[in-house]
């Protein structure tokens, strides 16, 4: 017990855990702001800016009861309002893309904090996630994969081995003070991807506890009710042709339960992939039926933090063996595997 305790220490301090799974989450929700803020954009100022109905002087009021604050009720200027909403805009691309990840992460904290406090009574559940993720990012190394910030970190790297190596050693301060960095960075980062991880579990386990209680969720006729709910039915044919099959909806009732119920307790084990695939079709099911895309993005992306990093290196192999093969056909490479630069009236490898 005391080597896997000190195994565990060891993991928690010294090196980042799940950099890739950080990278999904940096990209899937600054992804998710940019597109809302895109499909909101005509509608802005009716829920943000000084013509919506709820307004400045309102959330100032509400603000002062409930603690909250907003950059958007600083000034009542409408030019002020577009100039927020653009920086917004470039916040939220620039997180996705992992430009100076650490302080851009800040800014899209306060961005996402900013937008959600000034309408509050708008949200519909996946704003509340996207929040809450937004503020955990914020002490984690999510830049440190798949970014422009990883890039750049390998140009420099490469430069450095093509110079000459310096004869001057790095004093013993420096050393220390560069160790004690890197600890704090990884510690902050494990704790925060930890967080991350407890927050999807208890948001999950709730969900399912609080459907068992429920008659119509108990009796399997609970997702009829939603789907006859005019305010939930972007499609209507879709939701009628789907509210037809009686057993089918009572087995998706069931399973829904059972799934979220169990969740937090399958963490551990290869039974958390295709519990992951039942709620993967379960959220799309929701962007789908019920008109829920936000809510249902910000839960997909959530659950990106419960796969390994080795199933998205395999992912990056993939790409790069697709991109590879792709590239070869069109440079004129032999089915059979070789290499691009060898002429074709050359002998092949294989033979």
């Amino acid at each position: 017990m005391p080597a896997r305790i000190l195994t565990l220490l060891t993991l928690l301090l010294e090196q980042p855990i799940s950099l890739y799974a950080a990278a999904v989450l940096r990209i899937g929700y600054g992804f998710l702001y940019v597109a809302f803020l895109l499909r909101e954009f005509p509608h802005r100022d009716e829920i943000w800016g000084p013509g919506s109905p709820w307004t400045p002087a309102l959330a100032r009021e509400l603000f002062d009861q409930t603690g909250w604050a907003s950059i958007l009720t600083l000034s009542d200027s409408r030019a002020y309002f577009e100039v927020c909403y653009t920086v917004a805009l470039v916040t939220s691309a620039l997180f996705m893309l992992g430009w100076r990840t650490r302080a851009v992460s800040v800014l899209f904290a306060v961005v996402v904090a900013s937008f959600h406090a000034r309408a509050i009574f708008m949200t519909d559940g996946g704003d509340n996630l996207i929040l809450l993720m937004a503020l955990y990012l914020v002490v984690t190394a999510c830049g440190r994969r798949w970014s422009l910030d990883a890039r750049r970190a390998r140009l420099v790297s490469a430069d450095r081995t093509h110079r000459l190596p310096l004869d001057q050693p790095s004093g013993e301060l420096r050393r220390h003070l560069r160790d004690a960095r890197q600890t704090v960075v990884a510690v902050l980062h494990n704790c925060g991807m930890l967080v991350i991880a407890a927050q999807v579990c208890f948001l999950y386990g709730s969900a399912g506890l609080y459907k068992v209680q429920g008659a119509t969720w108990g009796n399997g006729s609970a997702l009829h009710y939603a789907l006859n709910l005019d305010v939930f039915r972007p499609w209507p044919e879709l939701s009628t042709m789907a509210d037809r099959h009686d057993v089918l909806i009572t087995i998706v009732c069931y399973l829904t339960v059972l799934v979220q119920v169990a969740f937090p307790f399958v963490l551990f084990g290869r039974l958390k992939y295709p519990v992951l695939a039942l709620l993967l079709g379960m959220h799309l099911g929701i962007a789908l039926f019920l008109g829920l895309p936000l809510f249902s993005g910000a839960m997909i992306v959530a659950d990106a933090v419960f796969l390994p990093d080795r199933f998205y290196r395999y992912l990056g192999r993939l790409r790069r063996g697709t991109t590879w093969r792709t590239h070869g056909r069109e440079a004129g490479t032999p089915s059979g595997g070789e290499l691009a630069l060898v002429p074709p009236q050359h002998t092949s490898l294989s033979q």
